[in-house]
């Protein structure tokens, strides 16, 4: 009952030690402090928020927080905490005063901010402190309506409270939150950053590389940061990036970057990247090299349409006369698919019939990339090529964990597709896709963003593979030496000429 509800509101409780870290975030400078803790559960957040003001050399002559829960369940405790909190303020001198908003915080703060405007006057909260509940909000429901009546586009709940937190920030106010990562990259999310980037000066993020370390009841499979941003319109030159694994007793590794090696100036979608060290940074350097899209390419990608539990009655364990094969991940084998896998649990054929014909694409070579990865696993780009010559077949399926690159929903040539394995297939690649995505799964938009070496060069990498063979080794010297050593090479070559 406890899990359901959990999931009902999208609860992941903070446990101390990381409520504890996020209070060392916030600046030690004001003398009246107004709090907005928004989900504020059983109140660990505030009075780990109390704890820090209260042990700060300049402490704060008075403490106002406005905290809100709706689990009637957790309130007897959150009064609780907020007693405490006050009895520990009011022992050292601290003015403290509580309220508890048992109110669902999407819709009083909607009513605040029509009633005052962009920034309501009767809370001007100069503070807070989230760990926001995370949940997608359907399309038709109460609280996106109530968004987008004033100007909030969103599809999830963490978002929607960051975004109404940063309209209750009065100037130069601060927020330190704990989320999924995800909103640092991707199309749903690109309204999001653009209004948050626009209105709030990141002053410093911290990546949790484990959600299971941070957050051991927690079904999110990707990782989590906690940020700290001002309510300012400039951003700083230099932002403090640092990682841990989550543990309370982990070690913290701490660097600055510049503010444009976390959001490039010249990034339409503004995603944020984690450059976490120098082989980040480098990486990163490396890829804004390239400039070839896809499209320039002659290329597209997409998710694979066979969804099997929708299929299953066409879906065949081994092929037949009136069936073709089903790839899924598993068929994955070095650099090529392996078809069909005999001992595998999973289907290798499915019936083509006007009923799935749709879900077919026509016999060619295409380069696959799996959608999904283990939590841990080393890599998240992991690329291979389904080689029509090598399966004797009309029309093929991918299945829907897989993306596949295609001319026009059609094959492409095979030396194009081995270069494109090889260089998706790249210690460079996986590291910079890594900087933006904390997600396991990798999205065919994720793809699309990405930059190519030219057709000539993909071509060649393609010629090369297979006098090196498909390891790592082999991969990531073509990869150096023919895209990133080859573009510095024709510099210089063309400065001379010049």
């Amino acid at each position: 009952m406890i899990i359901d509800k959990k999931r009902e509101l999208g609860q992941f409780f903070t446990p101390k030690g990381v409520a504890d870290f996020m209070a060392t975030f916030f600046f030690d400078q004001r003398r009246t402090v107004n709090l907005l803790d928004a989900g504020a559960g059983t109140g660990i957040l505030t009075k780990s928020f109390i704890n820090r003001l209260c042990l700060s050399q300049n402490r704060p002559e008075q403490i106002k927080v406005t905290a809100y829960e709706i689990d009637s369940i957790l309130i007897p405790q959150l009064m609780e905490t907020m007693s405490e909190c006050k009895r520990i303020c009011e022992d050292i001198g601290i003015s403290f005063k509580a309220e508890i908003r048992r109110k669902d915080f999407v819709e009083d703060a909607v009513r605040l901010i029509r009633k005052n405007g962009a920034t309501p006057i009767d809370l001007k909260f100069n503070a807070a402190i989230v760990n926001p509940p995370y949940k997608k909000i359907k399309s038709n429901s109460k609280s996106r309506l109530l968004l987008q009546s004033i100007g909030i586009e969103t599809s999830n709940l963490y978002t929607a409270f960051l975004s109404l937190i940063v309209r209750l920030l009065n100037k130069n106010g601060e927020l330190v939150a704990i989320t999924p990562r995800s909103f640092c990259n991707g199309p749903y999310f690109k309204s999001f950053r653009s209004d948050f980037l626009n209105s709030m000066s990141l002053q410093r993020i911290h990546v949790y590389e484990s959600r299971a370390a941070a957050f051991k009841d927690s079904e999110v499979l990707q990782e989590n940061i906690i940020f700290h941003a001002v309510k300012e319109y400039t951003q700083p030159d230099r932002v403090i990036i640092s990682n841990s694994l989550g543990k309370p007793d982990a070690s913290v590794s701490m660097h600055e970057v510049k503010y444009t090696d976390v959001v490039a100036s010249s990034d339409a979608d503004q995603f944020i990247h984690l450059v976490l060290n120098e082989l980040n940074i480098k990486a990163k350097k490396l890829m804004k090299r390239l400039t070839t899209s896809l499209m320039e390419l002659g290329l597209n990608v997409s998710t694979g349409r066979v969804v099997d539990f929708r299929a299953e009655s066409f879906l065949r364990k081994t092929c037949h006369n009136n069936t073709v094969p089903l790839i899924y991940p598993c068929h994955f084998n070095g650099g090529y698919v392996c078809w069909p896998k005999i001992d595998s649990r999973k289907p290798n054929a499915i019936v083509d019939s006007a009923q799935t014909h749709q879900l077919l694409v026509p016999s060619g070579t295409y380069v696959l990339v799996k959608r999904f990865s283990a939590k841990e696993e080393k890599r998240r780009i992991v690329a291979c090529i389904y080689n029509h010559k090598k399966i004797n077949a009309p029309f093929v399926g991918f299945e829907n964990h897989l993306n596949y690159f295609h001319n026009k929903g059609n094959g492409i040539p095979l030396k194009l597709a081995k270069g494109l394995a090889v260089f998706l297939n790249s210690t460079i690649v996986d590291t910079y896709f890594r900087q933006f995505s904390g997600h396991t799964q990798v999205n065919a938009t994720d793809l699309k963003s990405l930059k190519y070496p030219n057709k000539a060069t993909l071509e060649k990498l393609g010629d090369l593979i297979n006098l090196s063979g498909w390891n790592q080794d082999n991969i990531d010297n073509l990869v150096k030496m023919e895209v990133f050593d080859g573009q510095e090479k024709h510099k210089d070559s063309s400065k001379k000429t010049a």
